[in-house]
């Protein structure tokens, strides 16, 4: 039997009221719901006590964390991966409960032998196929993809692992023996390091998971290769046994009979975008045009969203609109890290809490938020339902590059169209015979050289390289010798670079949000003279009106009927591509063509 004193937090024995334990075991368990309890061990110091108290620790994603690695601790089966989702856990409180077991030596041990095996697992990098630079067939694909799942398993282990020797040192930093001889200023900073750590450590851990759900993902489309091999093979020896004769005679009618050429169809007004490209990181605004005390309004996939720095100096997106009397906030102000309304003063924080209501009492309101972050000079949101993934894609310019422009521009076209327009160069010398395209001569034959699977290549015979990079970048590496001037054949032949960077955000069904970054690897100084931002927007306003006119009327035609992509050609290769990955995504496509694994 024990008591709980309330000052010192621990239980005490009624038989020894000032003795504390020397020896403990703390057993942590995820607590969601009745039928969900994960307990991990780890030893601390213990008596012969057999008291328990319990602590909680509310880690945001927490469960998501060690529900993964709970569900690695049991064998992994090769099935199809679309089951595994962190969808069913939705909606489930989330949080840790910590108890402190206090009881023998003898007993610690029994309860370590329990879970031993989560982490004796052997290192399967020793193991890995020896393929480099082999083409595989579709049995030994299949064994690399069941050698990912064996390595995402183990990495998920020493990155749990990881976490609970870390939660060991906190404790340790906790025990009440270990205060009596430290003082709080060294308490705190210990326990400052050991939080940069857990939640570095935190990071790992969700990373691991998206690594194994990726894993699962492409061992699941390997096995349907490998069903379907089999059942061709199958089908055909069971044809050639039935009727060799009938097999003969249907082969060589197939090759009488040309199959029809795949066409694409992009025709009437645009369809409402399917949710699933909303579950992608989207860049919105540079970093440099969100001050501490400015907000950006935009539009994206028909919805308004206002961006501002909060207190901490980070980015927040929120949905435009107050949740008292419906007041755009873009109108009003930053106020000490909140966005304030111009109508009646109410006040936002990044998460979409409500922190002030003058003049009224302080009622719980909350209005929309999205995940927004910042990286290499630029704010993203995330607009889909899904989780959002834990990397963010880098659209940096390649080294020895310096960004001379970025410019933001609105324009009046579906991104589709306008992406269409970007994804091809062999207009060239027939639109934009005023700005970069003037003096290009005409070839005769213009073709984009790409991998078999790729979003990327390069023209030919324009030295110039090429990449759609999804869901709506265009990257492009430019050999130039003066302006307006081409050199070369490939990039690689030219001294001199100009690298573009193309966003097209989905504002509307009619409308595009454009974020245009522009870099040199020569010439340094332009960056220097005053004003000459004025002149790079001056530029590239003229470009992009040479293609407005063009694309509008592209818009109205295809609005009425008109198929955009009636007869694609050899140049149009990237653009079809672009169109086949998007098609994919608006029919909810599990396996996106041409799209890099994570």
């Amino acid at each position: 039997m024990s008591t709980w004193h309330p000052m010192e937090g621990l239980p005490r024995s009624r038989a020894s009221p000032t003795s504390y334990p020397t020896k403990s075991h703390f057993v942590f368990a995820l607590h969601t719901d009745s039928s969900l309890s994960l307990p991990l061990l780890l030893p601390l110091p213990s008596s012969g006590y057999s008291n328990i108290f319990s602590v909680s620790f509310p880690f945001r994603n927490a469960m998501t964390a060690i529900a993964t690695a709970g569900a690695l601790s049991f064998p992994i089966s090769l099935r199809r991966s679309c089951k595994f989702s962190s969808k069913k856990f939705q909606g489930i409180k989330r949080g840790f409960r910590v108890y402190a077991v206090f009881g023998e030596e003898s007993s610690l041990e029994d309860k370590k032998s329990q879970w031993g095996t989560l982490f004796d697992v052997e290192d399967p990098r020793s193991k890995v196929p020896q393929c480099k630079g082999k083409f595989l067939d579709v049995y030994q694909a299949l064994e690399v993809a069941r050698y990912d799942i064996q390595y995402c398993d183990w990495r998920a282990r020493q990155d749990l692992l990881t976490i609970m020797l870390l939660h060991e040192k906190v404790v340790e930093v906790l025990n009440p023996l270990a205060r009596e001889y430290k003082s709080i200023g060294t308490m705190k900073r210990e326990l400052a390091e050991l939080q940069g750590e857990l939640a570095q450590a935190h990071k790992q851990v969700h990373i691991s998971e998206a690594r194994v759900t990726t894993a699962l993902d492409k061992l699941a489309y390997m096995e349907e290769l490998v069903n379907d091999k089999l059942l061709e093979d199958r089908n055909a020896t069971g044809s050639d046994v039935a009727s060799p004769s009938s097999s003969t005679s249907t082969q060589s009618s197939e090759v009488k009979r040309k199959l029809p050429r795949k066409s694409l169809d992009v025709s009437g007004p645009v369809k409402p975008y399917h949710p699933r490209l909303k579950n992608f990181w989207y860049p919105v605004a540079f970093s440099m045009d969100l001050k501490d005390d400015t907000m950006i309004p935009i539009d994206c996939f028909e919805e308004p969203w206002v961006l501002f720095r909060g207190k901490d100096g980070n980015p927040g997106c929120l949905q435009n609109t107050c949740a008292h009397r419906a007041c755009p906030l873009h109108l009003g102000s930053v106020n000490e890290g909140r966005i304030q309304c111009p109508y009646h003063g109410w006040e936002y924080t990044t998460d979409g809490k409500c922190e002030k209501m003058p003049s009224t009492r302080l009622l719980n309101v909350k209005i929309r938020s999205l995940p927004c972050l910042e990286q290499e000079g630029m704010i993203w949101i995330w607009p889909g339902d899904d989780p959002p993934t834990p990397t963010l894609p880098s659209l940096q310019p390649p080294s020895g590059f310096v960004i001379h422009a970025e410019i933001v521009m609105e324009l009046p076209i579906e991104h589709g169209l306008l992406l269409d327009n970007l994804l091809d160069l062999a207009h060239a010398p027939f639109t934009h015979t005023s700005t970069f395209a003037k003096g290009w001569t005409v070839p005769s034959l213009v073709k984009f050289l790409t991998p078999a699977s790729g979003l990327q290549g390069y023209w030919d015979p324009y030295p110039i390289d090429m990449e759609f990079r999804p869901p709506c970048m265009v990257l492009s590496t430019i050999g130039i010798s003066k302006p307006g001037k081409l050199e070369g054949q490939s990039t690689k032949e030219c001294t001199t670079h100009l690298h573009q960077l193309h966003v097209c955000i989905p504002s509307s069904r009619n409308k595009t949000r454009l974020l245009y970054r522009m870099s040199l690897d020569f010439a340094p100084v332009l960056k220097h003279i005053p004003f000459m931002h004025y002149l790079w927007r001056h530029f590239a306003e003229q470009v992009l009106n040479e293609d407005l006119r063009l694309v509008i009327g592209q818009q109205e035609r295809m609005i009425n009927g008109a198929n955009v992509w009636n007869l694609p050609v050899a140049y149009d290769k990237l653009g079809v591509r672009y169109r086949l990955w998007r098609n994919a995504v608006d029919q909810g496509d599990k396996q996106l063509p041409f799209s890099k694994p994570m």
